[in-house]
Formats: structure tokens, C-alpha cells, sequence
């Protein structure tokens, strides 16, 4: 396919400048995104095994259940508010009921504690307090926000810079294509090693590109509605819907109350539960405003084999006093129209379907997606010095020295260094961190974001100070030393029983350590690779040192 030169050098800027205005925020959002499939596993390895309870959510039969909630709502007239029953046993669910004492929020509250009920050996209720880890949803944020500060209204800035971010990143992936057209079938698998690195760069990138491209068009569109859908339902809601709400309530008397002793048996809400979704598999039940006029229970069900609407689970909506199933709509095939056109959008965004396969494949290519921000800023500063080269040689002066690169070459150069790698450096130290820091630190999550932070400006420091070639090399040993800490922490458990150290058994959790085990191998052969390049490389490349 032939396309005029001029069409594609106009594609080749926008792809050019779009990929390096977004390339260092979305290569945090997509290392983080690719972490959050594994949310789970990496809670149960952060969680202390002195946390978990005596007496797990599995082991309890529904009179037990019963007892335990009845039991709470009456010594406990705070969780009325809001109280999740957890019906499932991991290390990191440290009892069958937890509460805050108030409604859940839409920001992360580092500092709150989660109280934790259960029935002790003599079936009596009790209660402790513990501020919870919030590791995985810290990652979580740093996905979304690139671990920007501050709020714009009722909305975290960095959402909103992620969301323009992913606006610029579907016109980079558009433009890449077009330029991608008149050579796609002769180097469509051509990847050419050898002396030509920037070649092989930039058919890696592409290689990479075009194979992951639908995953990528997917992500860049739901990223835009994810930052900025409170604008696109009021927009919605005034053109379309003009006066009536867009979303119906049933009409209710507020001045109508509940009394909590009138409530259900949960184990009658469960069975009520499983024959409105007989095929999934009951995670947790979240109650809240019991005492209201809307008490509402959702329960939260797995079912791997379905599209769903949460990042793992569908969700359903029953009264907690009568029994009635109120929603349904979030279960696979039973929701309206806007539910059919709608949790297909969240379900492929999150990889919420297909069980364990599919998060592997969205966290290979999460990574990919890193790959492709982070080769391509490498590829754009090699192309300064091409360039200039090019200029030269043009001009008569092939006898000039070699090539000095720019001050906004270097800049960029160091900055891609330090934000790519002080963002991978950073994340596993902070996990390291939350069991090296746990004995003795009284607020965990705070802990995780001074250290995430720390590390993440000195990587930063450093790649301005040392330069991109010389940086990249120790930020790239630093990557291995923080990814092969990961696994020494739970070999440090088994080795010195004492050390306050923990080490889980599960599956889940031993597979953390594996794969931080095979990353910092992977970072040790890439800080290898790039040292030789530093000593052999052109010598007028900011890659030399």
C-alpha cells in the first residue's frame, strides 16, 4: 500500500510528539495496571499472618453466621452504617466481618482503621481494631494517576491528566499504524538484530505495537470514559434525558427507618443470593444503611467465565429485610441494554473474565504496553542524533566532530531513565518495605508512599545527574536488587523464624516471589546489555558514556 511521503511525515510528528508528551505517564500507568491483575495475590503476600483470625469465614455453617451478625449489630451499633461479611478464607481476610464506623469514600483514607468481628472458641463475639494495608490499592492509584498528587474537585488531577493521556495515546496508536501500512506485510515480523540497535528498537516496537494493537485501542478508550465519565453522564443526562434522572431510584419515605433485629438471617440472604445467581460463587456481602430508608445488601460473586462489571466480581443488589432481590443487572446476561453495551467496557478493561489465563494475559501486556512507551522515548532520542548527522553531512561538514547532543535530547534522555526505572525501583521496594517496615511502623500506608516516593525522586535525581547512559545502568541494577528483595523477604521468614519476617504458603503468594525472582533476573540481563552498549556504542549516542 502506497501512501505520499508528505501524509506520512505529518503521521510520523503526531506520532512522534503525541508518544513523547504521554510516553513517561503512561508507561506508570500500564507497569501499575499490569501489577493491579494480580491485586489479590499481592494483598495476601503484604498481610501479616498475625492479623488473620482465629476463627476463618469458611469454617463458620450458616447458624454460626447468623449468630455472628446478630451479635455484632447489637454490641456494635456503628457498623450499622456499613459492614462487609467475608465468606471466603485467604491471608489476607483476617475475619468473617469487618467495618469502619462510617460509609466508604471515594479517596483512600491511609489512617483508617477496620475493625474485625468474630466468634471466638467459646462462639462469643469480639471485636479488634487494625489499620488495614492498602498496598495493592496504592498500585491501583498509581495506575490511575500516575502517582500524581492533588484533586481537581471531586476527582483525583492525575485521573484527569491519565484520561488526556489516553485521548493522545489513541491518536498516537492511530497515527503509528498509518505509518506502519506501506511496509506492514514485508516487516511485519522482521526483527533485525545486529550493529543497527535503533533498527532493532524500532522493530521490536512495532512488532510489539501491531500484535498487542486491539488490547491497546481497548485501554485507550476506557481510559478516557473511566477519567471522565462524571462529565460524560451530566452531559448525557441534560441532552438526552433532560428533566428525568438517568438513573430511577424506587421512591421511598425518608423518614422511614429500619430496626436492625428485624433483619434477615444471612444465611437466608445467601440462599436468596445463590438461586438469583446459581453459577457463581459467593465472595462477600457489603450492608449498608441498615438503619436507613434505602438498606441495601451487594453481594459480590465470581464468576471467571463471564464478562462482569468489577475488577473481579459481578455484582447483585438485595434487601436485606424482605429477601427481595432488588438488582441483577450486573450479572452476565441479565442486565438491560445499557448494561450489555456498558460492563463489556469494564470488564475488558480490567481482564475481569476468564479466570487466571486472562489475567496473564493482560499483565504480559500491560508490560508490552510499558515496553512500547519506554522503547519508543529510546527510539525518538536516537533519531536526534541521526538527525543532526544527517545535517551535517548535508552542510559539508562530515569532518566535524561527532555529534553533541542537545541539552532537550539529554533531558529527555535522562528523564525516561528516571522516571521508567525509578517508577519499577520504587514499587518493589515499597512492597519490600511493607514487611521489613511492619513491626515497627504504626501507619503501614504512609510508610509505602515515603518510601514509593523517595525512591521514585532520588531515580529521578539521579538519571539528571549521572546521565541517561550512565543511569540507566545502575538504575537498571537497582531494578534487580529491588526485584530479587521481593523473594529474599519470604527466604529471610523461613531461614530466621524470629526476625518478625513472614513467609505464606499459597499458591498466590509464592507465586509474588517468583515473579519478582524472574524480574530481577530479567533487569540483570538488561543492566548487562546496556553496559556493553555504554562501553561500545557510537560514541556521539546519548547512550554513551
Amino acid at each position: 500500500m502506497k501512501i505520499r511521503s508528505d501524509i506520512l511525515r505529518i503521521y510520523q510528528s503526531l506520532h512522534t510528539w503525541v508518544g513523547i508528551t504521554t510516553g513517561m505517564l503512561l508507561f506508570i500507568g500500564f507497569f501499575a495496571g499490569a501489577l493491579t491483575m494480580f491485586k489479590q495475590p499481592l494483598d495476601r503476600w503484604i498481610s501479616p499472618p498475625a492479623s488473620h483470625g482465629a476463627s476463618a469465614p469458611v469454617a463458620m455453617n450458616p447458624a454460626q453466621l447468623d449468630e455472628l451478625v446478630r451479635a455484632m449489630l447489637q454490641q456494635r451499633p456503628e457498623a450499622r452504617q456499613e459492614f462487609t461479611l467475608h465468606l471466603t478464607q485467604q491471608e489476607n481476610i483476617a475475619a468473617p466481618l469487618s467495618w469502619t464506623g462510617s460509609e466508604s469514600g471515594h479517596e483512600l483514607d491511609l489512617s483508617a482503621q477496620r475493625w474485625l468481628g468474630t466468634l471466638n472458641e467459646v462462639g462469643q463475639f469480639t471485636a479488634r481494631a487494625e489499620t488495614p494495608s492498602l498496598l495493592a490499592e496504592l498500585i491501583d492509584m498509581l495506575h490511575r494517576t500516575a502517582g500524581i498528587p492533588g484533586t481537581l474537585g471531586d476527582e483525583y488531577l492525575g485521573t484527569y491528566l491519565m484520561g488526556i493521556a489516553g485521548a493522545m495515546y489513541f491518536l498516537a496508536l492511530v497515527s503509528g499504524v498509518i505509518l506502519l501500512l506501506p511496509t506492514l506485510v514485508k516487516d511485519f515480523f522482521a526483527l533485525r538484530p545486529g550493529k543497527n540497535r535503533k533498527r532493532f528498537w524500532l522493530d521490536a516496537h512495532n512488532i510489539i505495537g501491531i500484535l498487542s494493537l486491539p488490547f491497546h485501542v481497548l485501554i485507550s478508550i476506557t481510559v478516557v470514559v473511566f477519567a471522565f465519565h462524571d462529565l460524560f453522564y451530566g452531559s448525557l443526562s441534560r441532552v438526552v434525558y433532560g428533566d428525568t434522572p438517568m438513573f430511577t431510584r424506587p421512591a421511598v419515605h425518608t423518614s422511614e427507618t429500619h430496626n436492625v433485629a428485624n433483619m434477615l438471617p444471612v444465611s437466608a440472604l445467601i440462599e436468596k443470593l445463590q438461586q438469583a445467581a446459581p453459577d457463581a460463587r459467593l465472595q462477600e456481602i457489603l450492608f449498608m444503611g441498615l438503619e436507613g430508608p434505602r438498606p441495601v445488601a451487594r453481594a459480590a460473586l465470581l464468576s471467571p467465565e463471564y464478562l462482569v462489571q468489577g475488577p473481579q466480581a459481578a455484582y447483585v443488589l438485595i434487601q436485606p429485610y424482605t429477601g427481595q432481590v432488588i438488582d441483577t443487572s450486573m450479572l452476565p446476561g441479565q442486565g438491560n441494554v445499557w448494561s450489555a453495551l456498558t460492563i463489556p467496557f469494564f470488564s475488558l478493561h480490567f481482564g475481569s473474565f476468564g479466570g487466571d489465563l486472562m489475567r496473564w494475559v493482560y499483565f504480559v501486556f500491560g508490560l508490552s504496553g510499558a515496553f512500547l512507551f519506554y522503547s519508543g522515548n529510546l527510539l525518538w532520542v536516537e533519531k536526534r542524533r541521526k538527525n543532526q548527522q544527517a545535517k551535517q553531512q548535508s552542510n559539508q561538514q562530515a569532518n566535524q566532530p561527532a555529534v553533541i547532543q542537545s541539552r532537550a535530547t539529554r533531558w529527555m534522555a535522562a528523564a525516561t531513565v528516571g522516571v521508567c526505572l525509578g517508577a519499577i525501583a520504587a514499587v518493589c521496594f515499597t512492597m519490600v518495605a511493607g514487611k521489613l517496615m511492619h513491626a515497627w511502623v504504626s501507619h503501614i500506608n504512609h510508610a509505602y508512599l515515603a518510601v514509593y516516593y523517595s525512591v521514585f525522586v532520588a531515580a529521578l535525581s539521579w538519571g539528571f545527574w549521572r546521565g541517561a547512559a550512565r543511569a540507566a545502568v545502575d538504575l537498571l541494577a537497582v531494578c534487580s536488587i529491588a526485584a530479587l528483595a521481593i523473594p529474599l523477604t519470604s527466604l529471610m521468614a523461613w531461614l530466621l523464624p524470629g526476625s518478625g519476617v513472614w513467609m505464606h504458603l499459597s499458591l498466590a503468594s509464592l507465586s509474588v516471589d517468583l515473579v519478582g525472582f524472574v524480574a530481577a533476573l530479567m533487569f540483570a540481563w538488561a543492566c548487562w546489555l546496556t553496559a556493553r552498549r555504554v562501553r561500545h556504542g557510537p560514541k556521539d549516542s546519548v547512550w554513551a558514556a
